[in-house]
Parts: C-alpha cells; sequence; structure tokens
C-alpha cells in the first residue's frame, strides 16, 4: 500500500481499513454431529424411542422463552413468510419508524434450511436409529442495537442442535466508537466519507481486534437465547464459537470524487483484464513458483468477474471460496475488500488444538474466534498487496468503461 500512497498522496486524504461484515457461528460441538448426538442422548438418558418427545420439548423452551423475551419489550414475534424480504432492512426500517437507539429492535421467525436429526426405523436389524440430515426448521432473528457493535442480529434454530450465527459490522461498530470518542464523522450507508481524526479512527478500528469474543457472545446468550441454561442445566453444554465469514475492508478516502472517477476505469480494466492467475494468488497468500506459474500442488478454482452494484462496477477475484475485491463507493472512497469463507488454505503459528505442550509451527488455521488477528493480518496484507500492484497502472487520462 506504501507504494500507491506515495504515488497518489496529493490526492489521498486518508484511509481507514478494519472488519467490514462478520459471521460467526455458534455450535454445540458435542450435538454438532451424529455420534456426538448419540452420546449426549445417552448422558442424559434418553432412549431413542423417547427423542422426538425430547426435542420437541427443546423446541418449544425455545420458542416459549423466545415470546416472553419480545412481550416483555412491548413486541411480538412477526413471522416472515417468504424468503425475498430484506429481514436486515425491515429491521432498519422498524428501527427507523420507533426510534431505536439501544435495546432489542425486532424479532422475526422464519423457516429456513437447518442441520438436524430424526429417528428411523432400520427393519432388517429391527432398531431405531438416530440419523442428521439437511432439513427445514424455524429460526429466530434477534435485531437490535447493540451498546458497543451497533446494528447486530443473532440466528437461532429452534431444532436441535441449536446453531447460532451473530452477524456484527465492524463500520457500525466503529461509528459507536466515533462518537464515544467525540470524532466528527460524515458516513453514507456503510462507509466513512470523512473523519475528523484518521489516525485516531484506525486506533480504535484496530481496538476491535483485542475484543474477548467469547465473554460478548455469552452476553448476548443470556439476554436473547435464555432457554440454554435451563435446557442444559443437568447436562452442561457450551457453544464453540468461529469466524463463518469475514470482510475485510481497506477504504482509500480521496480528497474528491473527481480525482477517484478519473482514475478508477483503469484499475478497473486492469483488474478484469490485466491479472494472472498468480497474482490473484499471491494478493491472497497462496504460495507460488519462482517461474511465475501455478503450484502444481493447486486443487481449486480461480476466476475473475465484473458485476454492478447500483450505479458502480465493481471486479472480483476469486481463489476458491475466499476472494478480493475492488470498488468505488459513495464516488470518493476506493474500497478494497478481503472476504474468507475458508480459512483451511492459510496458516497460523500455533500450537496443536488441545495439546499447550506441542511445539509451536505453522499450522492450518482455525475458524475459531482464537485465530482472528491472525485473520485479519492477513486480509490487510492482501489488500496492500493489490493497491500496490494498481500502483503500476498508468491512470492519467480519462478512458470510458
Amino acid at each position: 500500500m506504501k507504494r500507491f500512497l506515495e504515488r497518489y498522496a496529493d490526492q489521498v486524504q486518508g484511509v481507514l481499513s478494519g472488519f467490514d461484515r462478520l459471521r460467526f457461528r455458534g455450535t454445540l460441538r458435542w450435538l454438532a454431529y451424529t455420534q456426538g448426538m448419540r452420546e449426549y442422548m445417552n448422558y442424559a438418558h434418553v432412549l431413542l424411542k423417547d427423542f422426538k418427545e425430547y426435542v420437541e420439548g427443546v423446541t418449544e423452551q425455545v420458542r416459549s422463552a423466545t415470546v416472553r423475551l419480545a412481550e416483555s419489550a412491548g413486541q411480538k414475534v412477526r413471522y416472515l413468510s417468504s424468503s425475498s424480504i430484506s429481514k436486515e432492512n425491515l429491521a432498519r426500517e422498524i428501527a427507523a419508524a420507533e426510534g431505536v437507539q439501544e435495546g432489542l429492535i425486532c424479532v422475526f421467525s422464519a423457516v429456513e434450511p437447518c442441520f438436524s436429526y430424526e429417528i428411523r426405523r432400520n427393519a432388517q436389524a429391527r432398531k431405531l436409529e438416530l440419523h442428521g440430515r439437511q432439513q427445514r426448521c424455524l429460526h429466530y432473528y434477534f435485531y437490535l442495537q447493540h451498546p458497543v457493535f451497533g446494528f447486530t442480529y443473532l440466528r437461532l434454530q429452534t431444532w436441535l442442535p441449536l446453531t447460532i450465527f451473530i452477524g456484527i459490522n465492524g463500520r457500525e461498530w466503529l461509528s459507536r466508537q466515533l462518537d464515544a470518542a467525540a470524532i466528527n464523522y460524515r458516513r453514507a450507508d456503510n462507509c466513512f466519507l470523512e473523519v475528523g481524526d484518521l489516525p485516531r479512527a484506525q486506533e480504535l478500528f484496530d481496538q476491535q481486534l483485542r475484543t474477548r469474543w467469547t465473554q460478548s457472545f455469552l452476553e448476548l446468550l443470556r439476554q436473547y437465547h435464555p432457554a440454554h441454561q435451563q435446557i442444559f442445566r443437568d447436562s452442561p453444554v457450551t457453544y464453540y464459537w468461529s469466524l463463518e465469514q469475514s470482510e475485510w475492508a481497506t477504504d482509500v478516502l480521496f480528497r474528491d470524487a473527481q480525482a477517484l472517477a478519473q482514475r478508477y476505469p483503469h484499475w478497473l480494466r486492469h483488474g478484469a483484464y490485466d491479472l494472472s492467475s498468480v497474482e490473484v494468488m499471491r494478493f491472497l497468500d497462496h504460495k507460488t513458483v519462482p517461474s511465475r506459474s501455478l503450484n502444481k500442488r493447486f486443487r481449486g478454482e480461480i476466476d475473475t468477474d465484473m458485476s454492478r452494484r447500483a450505479d458502480h462496477l465493481r471486479v472480483r477475484h476469486r481463489v476458491n471460496e475466499n476472494s478480493i475485491k475492488m470498488y468505488d463507493k459513495q464516488q470518493s472512497v476506493l474500497r478494497i475488500e478481503t472476504t474468507l469463507n475458508n480459512v483451511r488454505d492459510l496458516k497460523v503459528f500455533r500450537r496443536a488444538e488441545g495439546n499447550p505442550d506441542s511445539k509451536l509451527k505453522w499450522r492450518i488455521m482455525r475458524k475459531s474466534v482464537v485465530d482472528i488477528r491472525r485473520r485479519a493480518k492477513l486480509s490487510q496484507k492482501a489488500n496492500e498487496r493489490y493497491l500496490d500492484n494498481l500502483a503500476q497502472v498508468h491512470a492519467e487520462e480519462s478512458l470510458g468503461v
């Protein structure tokens, strides 16, 4: 990024890098696979013939607790029958209409796909068997204005294994931090156009990486999944927290929209037509060989595509499930964003999981929240490599796209 900023120093007011959208997953690991579920049932003294009654009781506890929670907040659970309804947009409309600045905004329910269990009769073996499979069940969505994270949602599956997703936005979070620090800013949608103190804003952004994630999510559970403690009172099962998907965005704030508009078509064309697969792999921290060709051990897909977002064009480069993209945001902001869905292609210097006495070495990165800092560092490096690549593009004349 240094080369890019040196080249355009007179046209750029600053840079902000940090998380954009984050989707965390809470998993009851003991119950998340069929053999583990069988072991738990034995531990809880639940017979296969009683399984249906047991799980229906668990679901009813979750439903009753959710209805009581909504009613105590002066609300009711709103059922959404269509998947085409944007829950986020609807929640934001409700928050604006009702002036919700903090606390619960609304609770939605929707029937959606899930992984769960069922009992089948094995006629040949003359016994009942537990099977896990993809099904559809009721989910609850809790939208809230969190005192720290800002606009946040929690998605709770009502059937075992009661998987939870928590959605946070780093820019929403930064807004709360800037407000608390009395730093002026101008924001449009999910983007900062101006910030009174950019170095201090970056420091606040960096502080997000020091969050005690498990503690924060346990507090959310106590508030919005109160049935958990009651359901597992006799056989405690705790949630394992992982980062299912992360977006790390580097925003280059130009002094005026014209400066960006003049150069962006050149960068867009370069990204769409000139970048090789080897360069894309290097951006996303994949090893390549000195001959500037792909590593023969690589098995997967690499592609580049261009699409329109509202009235803007963006280019995206994908390596398997991970990607890096570029787009002009709000006319005066150039955004480079790395999205990680599968981190098994990446490495972290750590000990073996569950063995604190093992040797420190480069191992496969986990989705666990304990590897978030390394995940953020690799995402930032990817964005910086991309920007430095753009610095070599001759982009001084206007070019139609």
